[in-house]
């Protein structure tokens, strides 16, 4: 089973070119994690301010340890964060419809 994380942001007006960079500069770092089932970065095409992460884990713990790693405190949560009008997270797990009996 699977945990998903979706997560929006916003970057505050001006910011998000330098949000962007410091997205990309997450999304390579990452590419050496194991337990990263999937990591897809999305932006608004319509509003550049905009990002959408839809991240899958192997578990919950993976995804702790990937906020904790230095990459990730050092370019989301010391450069990018502060730069965010907001920011939106949900959590998930995967789920096999298949599995369930159906009375």
């Amino acid at each position: 089973m699977a945990y998903t994380v979706c997560a929006t942001w916003v970057a505050k007006d001006g910011e998000e070119e330098a949000v962007a960079q410091a997205v990309a500069r997450i999304y390579q770092l990452a590419a050496g994690e194991p337990d990263i089932l999937v990591y897809t970065f999305h932006r608004d095409p319509d509003d550049p301010r905009r990002f959408f992460f839809y991240e899958q884990y192997t578990d919950a713990d993976a995804y702790a340890r990937h906020l904790d790693a230095p990459y990730v405190r050092e370019h989301a949560f010391g450069d990018a964060v502060p730069r965010l009008v907001s920011r939106d997270r949900t959590f998930w797990t995967t789920w096999d419809p298949t599995d369930e009996v159906l009375a």
